[in-house]
């Protein structure tokens, strides 16, 4: 990959540096706010698309671009396998926001990333799901994460102390791995 000065691991650093002071200077442009609408296809299809994105309150005007996701159940779990299981997007998201967050944190750190490569696992234990055992929760049972990074100017001690900032400041990493309050209501 070839890059400028300015740009590593395909992260603008001035960008980067120009949005840290923009926080410091506002801390409520922190709050971000993404939106998704649903509709159900029958079965275990469903169709969603990505809605407006709201930053300190404010819809980001920029952010025009809709994006349609679909997802279904394989075969053996009553679906038609149409799509991704929502456990392989719940990977997706994890996976998504490590790159993110693997980019980003190198690019501080002046890492430069020749590959990264993430081999993921979802664990399920469908009794939950299908109310057949209540001590067994319906969620995800174990994530497990191998990550292959390599870089031409880091020690591998500093790709594990890259990781170890990516397992921290993961926002999807946080949200999986920590109670987060969900509201659900009937409209």
């Amino acid at each position: 990959m070839t890059e400028t000065a300015n740009v590593l691991n395909g992260v603008d650093r001035d960008a980067l540096n120009a949005t840290l002071d923009a926080v410091r200077g506002r801390p409520e442009l922190a709050q971000v706010t993404f939106t998704l609408g649903t509709n159900w296809g029958g079965g275990c299809r469903q169709t969603a698309t990505t809605g407006e994105v709201r930053q300190a309150g404010n819809r980001v005007e920029e952010r025009t671009a809709r994006y349609t996701l679909e997802s279904d159940e394989p075969a053996a779990l009553l679906g038609t396998d149409t799509a991704a299981s929502p456990g392989e997007y719940v990977l997706q998201a994890l996976a998504g926001c490590y790159a993110v967050t693997y980019a980003a944190n190198a690019a501080v750190r002046g890492i430069e990333l020749s590959s990264l490569r993430l081999d993921m696992e979802v664990d399920f234990d469908l009794q939950g799901f299908l109310g057949l055992d209540e001590s067994v929760r319906p969620g995800a049972q174990e994530i497990r994460v191998t990550v292959h990074a390599e870089s031409p100017n880091t020690s591998r001690e500093g790709l594990q102390e890259l990781t170890d900032a990516v397992q921290r400041r993961s926002p999807i990493r946080d949200t999986l791995a920590n109670a987060v309050r969900v509201s659900t209501v009937l409209a």
